[in-house]
């Protein structure tokens, strides 16, 4: 398989992880290369009335030596997205002080992860889902981790935990071109362990990617 280049930060992590070790302070340097690099840009912010507003949470957190990012898998009881791969999120909703608040909020309801667990540090661009017509502000954040999750079993199947070094293979990715309006415009697909992350969350997690490490990988047709 086919692997992008990897970060320092994280080649140096996993060689010290697999002698049981964890470099001192690694986790406070990841945590504020993140910050930096969300902070260091700017962000592509849209403004419609036409679609309805929502956020959602991209979680990364460490455990075993490596950095890993959650994922929730859908009911085929909710409204929409059913079955999907996501992140934690959902619709604004007017008691929300901002998108962070909805963000939180909204991760607390699926899998009982208070706002005190959580740490933002940035976002990335507003994103639209073709299917259901919402615009997306995807926030990131770290998340405390071990936690006791309490799932809510009528939006969320189960969890999911993917290291971030695998989003980095080559192999993994497809590409997809669709056409609308008259443009082509590219739909990727992130295949791990049998598992199928698509539409949205895919491209968030690609944009992730670009403003950490610079050149994510290429994707397979």
């Amino acid at each position: 398989m086919k692997v992008a280049r990897l970060p320092t930060a994280i080649g140096g992590l996993n060689n010290s992880a697999r002698g049981g070790l964890v470099p001192c302070g690694f986790e406070m340097e990841m945590r504020e290369t993140i910050k930096k690099a969300l902070s260091d840009r700017k962000r592509k912010i849209i403004s419609t009335k036409r679609l309805t507003r929502a956020a959602v949470l991209v979680p990364v957190f460490q455990t075993g030596g490596r950095y890993h990012v959650l994922f929730t898998k859908r009911t085929d009881r909710v409204k929409h997205h059913k079955g999907e791969i996501s992140f934690p999120g959902g619709v604004v909703d007017e008691g929300d002080e901002d998108v962070e608040a909805t963000a939180s909020r909204e991760i607390f309801e699926e899998i009982g992860l208070p706002g005190e667990n959580i740490e933002i540090l940035g976002k990335l661009d507003d994103a639209v889902t073709i299917s259901s017509a919402h615009l997306i502000t995807p926030v990131v954040a770290e998340i405390f981790y071990p936690y006791p999750f309490s799932i809510n079993e009528d939006e969320i199947e189960e969890l999911i935990e993917i290291p971030l070094e695998a989003f980095l293979e080559e192999d993994r990715w497809i590409e997809e071109i669709y056409a609308n309006g008259g443009k082509k415009i590219p739909s990727y697909r992130f295949v791990y362990e049998g598992r199928i992350i698509w539409g949205a969350t895919a491209r968030i997690m690609r944009q992730f990617l670009d403003i950490l490490f610079g050149d994510y990988p290429r994707a397979r047709r």
